[in-house]
């Protein structure tokens, strides 16, 4: 069977026992922002299985995609090394919500492996929980597997915690486990003793996993039972691919070959001729189907969380690509195999090619020269390491000056070492870097958070706020529930003061998902009071922050509740643009794209999104265009609340990594958007107006920006354009088609008369410093030429120096400039003194005096400072210098 053949078995048959086929989940998994990575098929059933989400269904089935490069769930260092690991992996499941249990999950597991799979009942191995002093042996699992399934009782092994024993957490569900082992043959017994799964994991290997959630444990550590036992299981594709393939390891079968020869290819050798080019080969093909999947789920390179972990297995991938000779570019060689094996269950694979080509090749060019520079100071290092009877260690400045340095990932330098035999000091690493975090921290200044009063957590107890904002701008006969100022409560807030006021029923949008919150009016009959802001701190509890005008405001008081209907208007035009700019990037530039934030105020919107570069004028002008088509078509803004499940299969964007609810409310622009999202809209498309992108930026590495206005504001943004170019028209005295034209002309002759400036105060320096060389004063025989050359450029100080040694004959010449609060220095010395006062040391210990550092060849040397009050001193110096350097010879 091929892989594919396997994956879609799989599901048939559990479809055909009355489960759901549910898709994989993304790599970022939605609902949940603790987990970095989806590491098992589980975990987008995390909620169901605590209660916290109830589906349709009390039966599931899925080929979930899977990462594991962090945490306890870490393959990365073993992948390429052993026949199994994988950062990248699929995982096949199937789930129980408290419908069946152990009996029917064996007994499927078992005709699944046997019938349909067709693998000999002889070569199978089980194992059960044994039991611990806390929970007793499965006795239920171990009778099910003898008694009903028919396994030999010496083929049924009892194992510890350690291995049969499944916890979601230290606390919470969790239970025994039971898994199926295969005999990959005799030939491969690598103990003296008897041979079984538990001792020779080489000739036997575990293809499924069935975890018996059974138990609640306690916080004191007892297990009570639950009243819904679950089913949560797992077989890794890669696996039972590789033994149905009849393959002793997974990189032989067909999820990997067409990688594995492409990676070659390009390397001009052949998989399996030589060890260490084959490990090579592994680590660049695991690596690449992990890349093409990050991508595919919205995931850039960056600096930090996910994007750095994407950062890091391109990396890796790069340098293995270097151990086999491969210099240039090469990942977009090789992911297209990968794209052709998973496209068919992954189609957004398919859908990102463009983008995991160009972001390969963009990696690969940045990381070049770093890779290059870091690898040669590395190995400066390790000579420099003192011989040693055992393994030697290299220090952790040292490794810490290549992280600072050069940008040299620490995992590169844990890679090269353990191939060069060496140890790393990187509890000493950790310290530098530390120190490094204490001095950025220590320079920074930020202001105290906020808590939620614990009073705000005790009325949500008591209190869900009936939000009526989207049908309603006003809410007349709102109750006053509760009002708090400085965080205590009170019965009444008086004129002049500010605190917070909940309401039962109102009409105020709360801050959400980038929506500032609505602002306006709460009246009584005895008082009156300004809404300044509104947030949802807790629960669904909706509190105001509010300034009483006049009067006062009582707990228990009917009110009318208005909101500013022109500034919710103009929030309402930004949030529907937002919804058409998120559609048109992604249309534009590509599906890899993601919401990476955004604000929606009522000036303007501002919409984060990764992407690896900058957006070019033509795609800006696109998206634009079809923004505004879209505006045109004046479709209707239709809203529906609907399960999340049901939500996601009509093809409603989430957002990764928010929390959502049971129930979700999905907005849609026509057949252009569908997104989830609480927030307030226009009731058409045309109500924006017209869109106009103002900025376009980077904000973080794999993440950039685009800023827009709308309606009012985007008329404000024309009327502005309008003048300024009628006011340019009058200034430059051409018509309108004729003024970029004109400013280009007066700037080009501009920077033509600055040239000519800058050329005439070079020459009166350089002809100042000609005539000053027959007056320099003379040291130990040598004449030394110091001066301060304050607006000379950097490129053309070389020249100058050079010119000025030559003129001098035999002498030392020191020139000084400070511009833009810094200072630089330059030492060029003549060719028969650079043994006596070389130029290197000599502006290096110039370079002092002015907080910076330098060096360079003995006659030709630059140092660089962060004082410039103090070049004067350096300058100074250099002549008493020169004098002790030529008297000490």
């Amino acid at each position: 069977m091929t892989p594919s053949d396997v994956r879609r078995e799989f599901l048939r048959f559990f479809a055909e026992r009355e489960h759901r086929v549910v898709p994989s989940s993304p790599l970022v998994v939605r609902n949940d922002p603790t987990l970095l990575f989806a590491n098992a098929g589980m975990n987008q059933f995390k909620d169901v299985f605590t209660g916290r989400d109830r589906r349709e269904y009390v039966r599931a089935t899925s080929a979930q995609k899977c990462l594991r490069v962090s945490g306890k769930h870490n393959d990365l260092e073993q992948v390429g090394r052993t026949p199994r690991h994988h950062t990248f992996f699929e995982m096949l499941g199937n789930f129980s919500f408290g419908d069946y249990f152990k009996r029917e999950a064996i007994a499927w597991a078992w005709e699944l492996v046997t019938g349909r799979f067709g693998l000999p009942e002889d070569r199978l191995w089980v194992t059960v929980f044994g039991g611990t002093a806390a929970v007793p042996e499965d006795a239920e699992a171990l009778a099910i597997w003898r008694d009903e399934i028919g396994v030999p009782a010496e083929r049924i092994l009892r194992l510890g915690e350690a291995d049969n024993f499944w916890r979601m957490g230290d606390t919470g569900p969790c239970g025994p486990c039971s898994e199926i082992h295969v005999d990959l043959g005799a030939d491969l017994t690598s103990v003296a003793g008897r041979s079984t799964p538990e001792t020779d994991p080489r000739r036997y290997l575990e293809i499924w996993n069935l975890v018996f959630m059974q138990f609640d444990q306690q916080p004191d550590g007892r297990y009570v039972e639950l009243p819904a036992p679950s089913i949560d299981t797992g077989m890794g594709l890669e696996r039972i691919a590789s033994v149905l393939q009849g393959k002793r390891s997974n990189y032989d079968s067909e999820l990997f070959g067409p990688i594995l020869a492409a990676a070659a290819r390009r390397a001009g050798v052949s998989y399996g001729w030589d060890e260490a080019a084959d490990f090579s080969l592994r680590v660049i093909a695991d690596h690449a189907r992990a890349f093409c999947s990050l991508v595919a789920d919205g995931v850039v390179p960056a600096n930090d969380r996910r994007g750095y972990v994407l950062r890091r297995l391109l990396r890796r991938a790069i340098r293995h690509g270097r151990k086999l000779g491969i210099t240039e570019p090469f990942l977009h060689e090789v992911t297209p195999a990968v794209i052709e094996v998973l496209g068919e269950a992954y189609p957004e694979l398919r859908a990102a090619a463009d983008a995991i080509q160009t972001i390969g090749r963009l990696e690969e060019r940045r990381f070049a020269d770093t890779l290059t520079a870091g690898l040669h100071a590395l190995e400066e290092s390790i000579a420099r390491l003192p011989p040693s009877s055992g393994r030697p260690t290299l220090a952790g400045t040292d490794l810490f000056r290549l992280h600072d340095t050069f940008g040299f990932p620490i995992d590169l330098a844990r890679d090269v070492a353990e191939e060069r035999g060496i140890d790393l000091d990187e509890a000493g690493f950790e310290e530098e870097m530390a120190r490094q975090r204490s001095r950025a921290q220590a320079s920074w200044k930020g202001g105290a958070v906020e808590k939620t009063s614990v009073h705000l957590s005790a009325l949500a107890e008591r209190h869900a706020t009936d939000f009526v904002g989207y049908e309603t701008e006003r809410a007349e006969g709102a109750q006053i529930v509760a009002l708090l100022r400085e965080g205590q409560p009170v019965d009444r807030l008086e004129a002049g003061q500010v605190g917070h006021l909940v309401l039962a029923t109102t009409p105020f949008y709360a801050e959400s998902g980038g929506q500032l919150a609505d602002t306006g009016f709460v009246t009584t009959a005895s008082g009156r009071a300004a809404v300044r802001d509104v947030q949802r701190p807790v629960g669904r509890l909706i509190v105001h922050r509010v300034e009483v005008e006049s009067g006062t405001l009582g707990v228990g008081d009917a009110s009318r509740a208005e909101i500013d209907a022109r500034r919710r208007d103009r929030i309402r035009r930004n949030h529907t643009a937002t919804h058409l700019v998120h559609a048109a990037l992604r249309e534009v530039v590509g599906t890899h794209v993601k919401q990476a934030g955004s604000l929606v105020a009522p000036d303007r919107l501002r919409f984060d999104f990764t992407h690896f570069a900058g957006l070019t004028d033509e795609a800006l002008a696109d998206i634009e265009s079809l923004v505004n088509a879209r505006v045109l078509e004046n479709r209707a803004v239709e809203t529906e609340t609907l399960d999340l499940e049901d939500a996601l299969r009509s093809g409603a964007m989430a957002l990764f990594g928010e929390k959502y609810g049971d129930r979700v409310r999905v907005v849609r622009i026509g057949d252009f958007s569908v997104e989830l999202c609480g927030g307030t809209h226009t009731a058409r498309a045309g109500e924006i107006g017209l869109i106009k992108l103002t900025d376009e930026r980077g904000v973080a590495s794999g993440t950039r920006r685009v800023e827009a206005v709308t309606g009012e504001a985007s008329l404000e943004r024309f009327r502005e354009a309008h003048a300024l170019v009628c006011r340019l028209e009058t200034q430059l005295s051409v018509s309108r088609d004729r003024v970029a034209a004109e400013v280009e002309r007066r700037l080009e002759h501009a920077r033509e008369v600055q040239k000519d400036l800058e050329r005439l105060r070079l020459e009166t320096v350089r002809t100042r410093l000609f005539e000053r060389v027959a007056s320099a004063p003379t040291v130990a025989g040598v004449r030394v030429l110091v001066e301060r050359v304050d607006g000379v450029e950097a490129a053309d100080l070389r020249d100058l120096a050079d010119a000025l040694r030559r003129k001098l004959d035999s002498g030392v010449v020191v020139l000084g400039r400070a511009e833009g609060g810094k200072a630089s220095l330059l030492v060029a010395v003549t060719d028969d003194l650079k043994a006596r006062t070389p130029a290197g040391e000599l502006v290096r210990t110039l370079a002092s005096v002015i907080s910076g550092t330098g060096g360079g060849r003995a006659d030709m040397a630059e140092a660089g400072g962060r004082s410039p009050e103090r070049l004067d001193d350096a300058l100074a110096q250099a002549l008493r210098e020169v004098s002790r350097r030529l008297e000490a010879v």
